[in-house]
């Protein structure tokens, strides 16, 4: 199975489908904002998300949808990233509710080598999270700056730091 690509395995216009989709349970969307201390009742108060706002139950938090989808995407992108350098934008586009269950697919809209070293290059990507009725709920571009193939190889390969197995 293939983790993260080197700059080179990236091409202008390439969509990456993330596999597989989470389904958002409540309990998803509780811990979440408990841990991020987020205590706004329309995330964690039945009662209230019923009787006060349009949508007549609970919204699941928007930074939960994005850090989902951001971690959809690292086996297609940021795999092998040394950092990711920038959130250009991010775009809350439609509501999500616990047991929606959420897919994503990125797109490579750039590439560049570094400026600065010539052993790494900037992807420029837009990821877009959409719902099982295929409703877009969140979009967000960002640059991640990943290794070329002479990085990799100069240090150790794939997985350097994976131990071997004493046989």
């Amino acid at each position: 199975m293939q983790f993260g690509r080197t700059y080179e395995e990236f091409e202008v216009g390439a969509v990456y489908k993330h596999w597989p989709g989470k389904t958002v349970t409540e309990y998803d969307d509780h811990l979440f904002c408990l841990l991020t201390m987020n205590h706004h009742p329309l995330h964690l108060d039945t009662n209230y998300a019923g009787k006060t706002t349009d949508f007549g139950r609970n919204v699941v938090v928007g930074n939960y949808v994005y850090s989902l989808l951001l971690g959809m995407s690292v086996p297609d992108v940021s795999g092998k990233a040394i950092a990711n350098l920038e959130i250009e934008s991010l775009r809350h586009i439609a509501p999500t509710f616990h047991g929606d269950t959420i897919y994503g697919e990125t797109t490579v809209l750039d590439k560049w080598p570094s400026k600065s070293k010539d052993d790494r290059g900037i992807v420029y990507v837009e990821t877009k999270g959409y719902k099982q009725d295929g409703t877009v709920v969140c979009v967000f571009r960002r640059k991640v700056m990943v290794p070329t193939a002479t990085y990799t190889e100069e240090r150790g390969g794939e997985q350097p730091g994976r131990p071997t197995p004493l046989s």
